[in-house]
């Protein structure tokens, strides 16, 4: 099966969470699909949600990219992007109902991200995606969360992927669900220096209000065991496709 795999990366970036306080907008610790499927609707020019009909259920770059099948293999020290804290004044004269009308806004960034993405060409939607990616086109500037951080899109291949039978391993992030950690493998000889990350990240978006769906994910270089649904090799990385 063809797969296309690119890096996408950026000087910063900004996956602002919904759940946020009165001093801090945080972000996701990693791009997730929906924000993966936005940025995609921007290279190939589809309608986002300023141009939504109330009878649509989801913006047209969801109803014709949703689907798709990713993975998103992070190119980070198990698993971390080191983060900051940014402070910029919003002074339109609206943000705000203190004198001036200047409201002083603090997000929380990730610090030069990275990740390797893969995208299954099983449907004509991803392979008209794969052809504008290799040829470096886009009808729209993609960013990393918000229009702030752009996104650079390099090493941009399409790959064969094989099926592998029997895996113990994944080099991607992957719903929780979908694996066991065999601890028991670790501890007597197995993979030295290990680690663990986790996170519940969006993975869809409700028909009825838009909002996230979320499901945890894990990436990790323990042993697994019962991993769900196919695993594939992808240039010598194991991955599975959600």
């Amino acid at each position: 099966m063809d797969i296309l795999k690119f890096t996408l990366s950026g000087k910063q970036a900004m996956f602002k969470k919904p759940d946020v306080n009165s001093v801090h907008y945080y972000t996701y610790g990693h791009i997730h699909k929906p924000a993966l499927v936005g940025l995609f609707g921007a290279v190939l020019g589809y309608a986002g949600y300023s141009q939504m009909d109330k009878s649509q259920p989801y913006p047209e770059y969801y109803q014709k990219l949703g689907t798709l099948q990713v993975s998103i293999l992070p190119n980070a020290d198990k698993g971390y992007f080191a983060k900051k804290i940014i402070s910029f004044n919003n002074s339109v004269g609206y943000a705000s109902r203190e004198q001036g009308g200047n409201l002083i806004v603090k997000e929380q960034w990730l610090e030069y991200p990275s990740w390797d993405i893969c995208v299954l060409l099983d449907c004509e939607e991803a392979k008209k995606l794969a052809e504008s990616v290799i040829e470096r086109k886009c009808v729209y500037i993609p960013y990393l969360g918000k229009n702030d951080h752009l996104a650079d899109i390099t090493r941009a291949a399409v790959v064969e992927g094989q099926k592998k039978e029997q895996a113990s391993s994944l080099d991607c992030l992957f719903p929780k669900q979908r694996a066991q950690i065999d601890f028991g493998a670790d501890l007597f000889g197995g993979v030295e220096n290990t680690f663990k990350y986790e996170e519940a990240l969006p993975i869809g978006l409700d028909g009825q209000t838009n909002q996230y769906q979320l499901e945890k994910f894990v990436y990790t270089n323990m042993t697994l065991a019962q991993i769900e649904g196919a695993v594939w090799d992808v240039d010598g990385k194991q991955v599975v496709f959600y």
